[in-house]
């Protein structure tokens, strides 16, 4: 959910109109809107690239995963991660974009341990490939956009530890 509507729904729960404090944050959503639309098109932009990067890496750290017998062995299984690779970088492009990290935790972190667990995927290594998504992504960012980009990787990898 945006800034916007957070403060709104919150000042409407309590029959109140927005305080100072929480105009104040509206503005600043308001004045990062642009970098925050240049942070998701680059980001969308370049999925595939991003997404081949971070594997890439992850593979280079942990050549255990695509050997005989590891998580990403086997093509059905290297198209599997990708496609979640793909999928966390779309949560992060939503919580850029609101503002917030709402979104990344109703859409995408609820239950998601006890997922990969229950698949016998090693948590441990999805917060290694997200480390790796975000490295691959904030390299394509300039020092400011990365600055603000950075804490929702954060939140994933936080969250999944």
């Amino acid at each position: 959910m945006s800034v916007v509507s957070q403060v709104i729904l919150n000042a409407d729960d309590e029959l109140r109109y927005p305080s100072t404090g929480e105009l104040k944050s509206i503005k600043e959503y308001l004045e990062t809107g642009e970098q925050r639309l240049r942070i998701a098109n680059t980001l969308a932009e370049n999925e595939k690239k991003i997404v081949q990067e971070a594997s890439k890496q992850l593979w280079q750290k942990r050549p255990d995963f695509i050997a005989p017998g590891g998580n990403a062995y086997g093509d059905k299984q290297r198209a599997l991660c990708l496609r979640d690779y793909g999928w966390y970088l779309r949560l992060i492009t939503y919580g850029v974009l609101a503002g917030d990290k709402e979104p990344i935790e109703k859409i995408g972190l609820i239950g998601v341990r006890e997922m990969y667990n229950s698949l016998g995927v090693p948590v441990p290594g999805m917060v290694e490939s997200i480390r790796c998504l975000k490295r691959a992504s904030l390299s394509l960012l300039s020092a400011e956009e990365a600055a603000t980009a950075a804490p929702y990787f954060d939140y994933i990898i936080q969250s999944m530890s």
